[in-house]
C-alpha cells in the first residue's frame, strides 16, 4: 500500500525530554517505514536532536534501515541493553514491565531520587561535579560520524541551544554541529556545567543550556532552510494537564513543562497567524511561508510521567516509550496522510482559543 501512494516531503520538530525521547525513536521507527515519505529538514532539541542527529548518521549509511538501527543502536546504548538481544527477549522484558505510572512513582520515590533533588537544590554542578564529568559525551562521540551528521546531504539538521550570557537561542546546524552542541542542546543547568563553545562570529567562548528554555524545538529555521511546508511535531511535553499539581514534585514537574512549551507556543500562535493573513488576503503568496502543523503525542501515557523519569533511563520505561512512539505515529499516519502536503491536522485557534482573548480579523 505504501509504495502506490504519492511521494511527500515533511519536515520533523522534535522535542527534548530526558529519557523521554524514547518516544520520538519509536515515532520516527514508524516514520522510516514510510517509503512515501521523505523528510526535508529536522529542527530537534536536547533528547530530540540526538534522535535527529542519530537518524541522519544512519540515513547516510544504510537509508531508512540503517536510520532505524543508529536509533536502536543509541537508546540500547542508553539503556545499557545488549545491542544483540533477541526479538523474543525484548518481547519477555515487555510483558513483565510494570505500569509507566508504577515505574514513574517508584522512581520518583526512591533514596537515590529524593536525596539527588535535596542535594541539587543546594549545590551546583560546579561544586558537586567539578571535574565536569557528562554522562553522555562518550555515546555522544563514539557512537556517531559527525561526518555524516553534519552533511550536506540528507536531512538538513538545526539544533536548538540557549546562551546562558544572552539569553537568546543559537541554532547549530552543518558542520558546527559537534558532540558539544548536542550536549549543549540536553545541558540542565542543575546537572551539568555549562558547556563551552566558539561563536564562528565574534570569536567569543560562549556558555549553553539546554536549548529547551528558548526553543522545544525552534520551529523558524524550517521556514527559511527547507522547501517542505508541513511540519510534524513530536511532542514529548504535556501541554495539558487536568489535575492540580499539589506536592512539591508535581509542582517542579508542571512548571518544567510550562516553560519548556512556551516558546513552542508561541511559534505556534505565530504561524496560525500568518496563516490567517494569508488566506485572507492581507499577505500577499509567496512573500512568507505557508506551514501547516501536525501533531504527534500521548498526553494520556505523559501525563503519568514526570521530571524523575526524565533523567533515568529505566529500560522498561524506554521500551514502553518507543512502543507508545510507534503507535502515535501509526495512528497519525492512518488518519491524517490526506492532510499532508494540503493542510494543517491540527487545528491551532482551537489550541489557544481556552485562554486568550477570542481571534478577530484585522481592521479595515
Amino acid at each position: 500500500m505504501t509504495g502506490r501512494r504519492q511521494k511527500k516531503s515533511v519536515n520533523l520538530a522534535l522535542q527534548g525530554g530526558g529519557a523521554h525521547g524514547a518516544f520520538t525513536w519509536g515515532a520516527l521507527d514508524r516514520l522510516l517505514e514510510e517509503e512515501a515519505l521523505e523528510i526535508d529538514g529536522i529542527t530537534a532539541t536536547s533528547a530530540g536532536a540526538m534522535n535527529a542527529a542519530a537518524l541522519k548518521h544512519g540515513w547516510l549509511q544504510g537509508g531508512a534501515d540503517g536510520a532505524k538501527a543508529s536509533l536502536k543502536r543509541f537508546w540500547f546504548q542508553i539503556a545499557g541493553l545488549d545491542g544483540q538481544m533477541s526479538e523474543a527477549m525484548l518481547a519477555w522484558l515487555r510483558a513483565i514491565s510494570p505500569s509507566p505510572a508504577f515505574i514513574a512513582r517508584a522512581i520518583e520515590n526512591s533514596p537515590a531520587m529524593l536525596a539527588t533533588e535535596a542535594i541539587t537544590r543546594v549545590f551546583s554542578p560546579y561544586q558537586l561535579n567539578p571535574f565536569n564529568y557528562h554522562p553522555m559525551r562518550q555515546i555522544c562521540e563514539e557512537l556517531l560520524d559527525y561526518d555524516l551528521v553534519c552533511a550536506a546531504t540528507g536531512p538538513k539538521l538545526f539544533v536548538c541551544a540557549t546562551n546562558v550570557r544572552t539569553g537568546k537561542p543559537r541554532i547549530f546546524k552543518g558542520k558546527d554541529i559537534t558532540p558539544d552542541a548536542l550536549l549543549a542542546s540536553a545541558c540542565l543547568p542543575t546537572l551539568f556545567q555549562a558547556i563551552r563553545i566558539e561563536d564562528p562570529r565574534t570569536g567569543r567562548l560562549e556558555a549553553y543550556w539546554d536549548g529547551g528554555y528558548m526553543g522545544n524545538p525552534a520551529l523558524y529555521p524550517l521556514f527559511y532552510h527547507t522547501q517542505s511546508s508541513d511540519i510534524l511535531i513530536v511532542h514529548i511535553n504535556p501541554i495539558e494537564r487536568d489535575e492540580l499539581p499539589q506536592t512539591a514534585q508535581e509542582i517542579l514537574n508542571r512548571l518544567n513543562e510550562i516553560s519548556f512549551n512556551s516558546s513552542l507556543l508561541r511559534e505556534l500562535r505565530t504561524i496560525e497567524l500568518v496563516n490567517r493573513l494569508l488566506e485572507q488576503g492581507v499577505i500577499r503568496e509567496g512573500t512568507m511561508k505557508r506551514n501547516n502543523i501536525h501533531s504527534i503525542r500521548d498526553d494520556k501515557l505523559m501525563v503519568q510521567l514526570g521530571v524523575a523519569t526524565k533523567m533515568t533511563p529505566n529500560r522498561a520505561l524506554l521500551l514502553q516509550l518507543h512502543d507508545a512512539g510507534h503507535a502515535a505515529m501509526d495512528d497519525f499516519l492512518r488518519e491524517h496522510w490526506r492532510e499532508i502536503g494540503r493542510c494543517s491536522s491540527v487545528d491551532l485557534q482551537r489550541m489557544f482559543a481556552a485562554d486568550s482573548l477570542p481571534f478577530a480579523s484585522p481592521p479595515g
